[in-house]
């Protein structure tokens, strides 16, 4: 399989309301992370960051250029693999030994990455057989409720337990913007990993239906609005009470 400079590892998409997407097109649609930059008059946030395989700090500048927090939706290996470049990183509290710790099994890297996940392979010296995510302790523990303050932007922080324990969506009411994480996205939502809870994943679809939701930027697939936000989760919810 060819191997990709580093330079074209990754692709950056605005998207509107100072939302960038980030993502890494050479990984199968089914693994690729959605990473999401939201620009602030303070600071900036970046929710989620990939794989981890080429640096997000050396190739893609718009990171580096103001203060930043960096936010885990939560800790598998798609989502967390950068986070060790940046200084400020948030996570929940009950997936904070994972960031700090992400073993392989921990962070489902263990069994899910192998050649098969790419259309092309990050540049040399990446070797799936020796993938690892370094450790990025959380400066800051997240709560339900919590408030991540970018000094014109605040989005609370909605514990979504149900594909992980520690799962997070960002809720920015004055603008209707969701980041909704793995919880809920246009795509085949994950309800099987080792730390998966059907009781916790109802509790938060029921949660994120009633959200006066204008824009979803999910942790995969493509952004959608209100309507189709609905319609996903209630034929989620329908298929879960009817069986």
């Amino acid at each position: 399989m060819r191997r990709m400079p580093p330079q074209d590892w990754y692709s950056v998409t605005r998207k509107g309301d100072d939302v960038t997407l980030i993502s890494e097109p050479f990984i199968k649609e089914f693994y690729r992370c959605n990473c999401w930059h939201v620009r602030g008059r303070d600071r900036d946030m970046l929710v989620d960051s990939g794989m981890g395989v080429v640096s997000l700090r050396s190739w893609v500048p718009l990171v580096t250029e103001r203060s930043l927090t960096a936010i885990a939706s939560h800790t598998h290996f798609d989502h967390i693999g950068c986070h060790h470049e940046f200084p400020d990183r948030c996570v929940h509290r009950t997936e904070a030994a994972i960031l700090a710790h992400p073993d392989n099994r921990a962070t489902l890297a263990d069994p899910y990455v192998s050649d098969d996940i790419f259309d092309a392979l990050p540049p040399a010296p990446y070797a799936s057989s020796s993938y690892a995510i370094p450790g990025a302790p959380a400066t800051r523990l997240l709560e339900d409720g919590d408030v991540i303050d970018l000094g014109d932007r605040h989005f609370e922080v909605i514990h979504t337990p149900g594909h992980s324990p520690g799962g997070i969506a960002l809720w920015e009411a004055a603008q209707g913007i969701l980041f909704s994480g793995d919880i809920v996205y246009d795509g085949p939502l994950i309800e099987d990993t080792y730390h998966a809870d059907a009781g916790d994943y109802h509790r938060s679809m029921v949660r994120l239906f009633d959200l006066p939701v204008r824009v979803v930027h999910g942790g995969h697939f493509p952004s959608y609005g209100a309507e189709r936000h609905r319609a996903i989760i209630r034929a989620w919810l329908d298929a879960k009470e009817a069986g």
